[in-house]
């Protein structure tokens, strides 16, 4: 009688922890999901910003992407300041700038903001929603990177991934959409050097960030984004004055805060589904943004889609899960 009374409690113990893991393996994938949709709105919603005045008929081809980029980048750090102030976490932000982590995430951003996210928006700019999804070739140069600079492995799975979204990029870089896309190629040529720099800034931040509150990093990482583009970038492109006249446009302004907001809850919504149920599908969550972008790009900036862009896109997206993830793992539940 004694087990029995014993056994009763040890087994809706048991049934209560399991419940609690399965909630908290849904919350991780609806995070995951999040950061994929807010994304893919922050792609569009830039863009739409960049189709204002004063950034609309900016002669060169980098002025507006880059005003445009630093703007997004400085608000959204500044989004996240206010985040970790409420947190109670905003000391730390200081502390954590001077250790060797948190310059390896300073080193990240540059790669992954004024490199990487200035080339995707001069992409987005010239080759409409086709540079999204050749944009989402990171995991497949982050582990490239990776095999070079940190000696890790590529298996037979993430090499097969690798291929599928080589041919899915083949197949959106070779037929141009029709609807007068002007610089089609080189803007699939910015697109690639954007996966580039986020596959360097991955490698970067798998040290920095595996060392640092997921918070406090992605805080650095917003912030010395956009202090470069601002400090540098911008002064060298002689776009200080369209700088200027952009923070005192209202209308861009405003879709370019609302855009910063995605990015800020893309990147908290991103590691907090990391944490929840893995880095490798929480990338593979997040590289939804694919799809969401390019259905984005099309209803709300009347970006052509072909068959080619829609077929490519999927593609990829199915390349890039390969490359982040055992496709086995999305039917495991995550161990405590």
């Amino acid at each position: 009688m004694m087990k029995e009374t014993v056994a009763a409690p040890m087994a809706t113990a048991g049934m209560l922890k399991q419940k609690m893991n399965s909630r908290f393996r849904r919350n991780g994938i609806a995070y995951g999901l999040i950061s994929g949709l807010t994304f893919g709105l922050y792609s569009t919603v830039v863009a739409l910003a960049m189709m204002k005045e004063p950034f609309l008929g900016v002669i060169g081809a980098f002025a507006a992407p880059i005003v445009a980029s630093a703007i997004n980048d400085a608000l959204a750090a500044i989004w996240l300041l206010i985040w970790n102030f409420k947190k109670g976490k905003i000391k730390e932000i200081g502390r954590s700038l001077v250790t060797i982590p948190g310059l390896m995430v300073a080193i990240a951003a540059v790669f992954g903001g004024p490199i990487a996210n200035g080339a995707y928006l001069v992409g987005i700019d010239m080759a409409g929603a086709a540079a999204i999804p050749i944009s989402a070739l990171c995991p497949m140069f982050g582990a490239i990177f990776a095999r070079m600079f940190l000696k890790q492995k590529i298996d037979k799975r993430v090499a097969l991934g690798m291929f599928i979204c080589v041919i899915g990029a083949a197949l959106i870089s070779y037929v141009k959409p029709d609807g007068g896309v002007d610089n089609f190629t080189l803007g699939i040529i910015f697109a690639l050097v954007a996966a580039l720099g986020w596959g360097l800034e991955g490698v970067f931040a798998t040290f920095g960030m595996s060392m640092l509150d997921s918070n406090i990093a992605i805080t650095i990482r917003e912030g010395v984004s956009g202090i470069v583009y601002i400090a540098v970038l911008i002064p060298i492109f002689g776009a200080t004055d369209l700088f200027a006249s952009a923070l005192g446009s209202v209308s861009p302004m405003l879709i370019i805060t609302a855009a910063a907001l995605f990015t800020a809850i893309s990147f908290l919504t991103w590691y907090m589904a990391n944490n929840m149920v893995g880095v490798a599908v929480g990338m593979s969550l997040n590289i939804t943004y694919v799809l969401w972008g390019v259905v984005f790009a099309a209803i709300f900036l009347g970006n052509a889609l072909t068959p080619t862009i829609i077929a490519g896109a999927i593609i990829i997206t199915l390349g890039a899960l390969l490359v982040s993830m055992n496709p086995m793992d999305l039917f495991k539940k995550k161990e405590a």
